[in-house]
């Protein structure tokens, strides 16, 4: 072999080397259109699993659903391990909550619930250039079924208003998340304004 042809491997190789960080960081960033719609990831379940709740309400409190829903929450990849490190989101965090039905005694299960199907996937992501205050809510809610894509909710919203004041990292109810609220506490980034007994009236 040449040394032409072995700089030329080499610079292959490296150049391979290099673009690996760079397709692993761009996994599950926002993709928007010219609309300024954002396109519904059809692989958020490759992304990283944070929590579940089932029957959550955050309004006053009320008699048990008889009907709970499961929420299934999942972030990117790149935003997981700089929080991580951090404890702050970074620019392009999206993060996607799966709304599916709550099942009781489906095969052999005779006690408790299990998942059904979607009902909803709703997002938030981080864009300080887009989205006055930072953050922008979505919903791939229509009326046939769930939408390919979804332009960003209106500021007038009450999911602006509620992430800004009830939330314990940014605008982010990572108090719901455990093994990242052990990092955000540790890290110094929870506000000091949240309040864990705090409830909305």
């Amino acid at each position: 072999m040449t040394m032409r042809s072995m700089a030329q491997v080499c610079g292959l190789v490296l150049m391979s080397m290099m673009s690996v960080p760079e397709a692993v960081l761009a996994q599950g960033a926002p993709a928007f259109g010219a609309d300024g719609a954002l396109a519904r990831p059809a692989d958020y379940r490759e992304w990283v699993f944070l929590t579940t709740g089932l029957g959550m309400t955050y309004g006053p409190a009320k008699d048990v659903n008889p009907n709970p829903m499961f929420d299934n929450v999942f972030v990117t990849p790149a935003a997981y391990r700089a929080f991580m490190q951090t404890g702050a989101w970074p620019d392009k965090t999206m993060f996607i909550l799966e709304v599916r039905e709550a099942q009781k005694n489906v095969s052999i299960n005779n006690g408790g619930h299990t998942q059904g199907k979607i009902v909803a996937v709703e997002a938030a992501v981080k864009d300080s250039a887009r989205f006055p205050g930072g953050w922008g809510y979505f919903t791939f809610d229509g009326p046939t079924g769930l939408t390919g894509k979804a332009a960003a909710l209106p500021q007038t919203a009450t999911c602006y208003r509620c992430h800004s004041a009830n939330t314990a990292v940014e605008n982010t109810f990572v108090q719901f998340y455990p093994t990242l609220m052990e990092v955000a506490t540790a890290r110094g980034t929870v506000k000091k304004t949240y309040d864990p007994k705090r409830k909305v009236e």
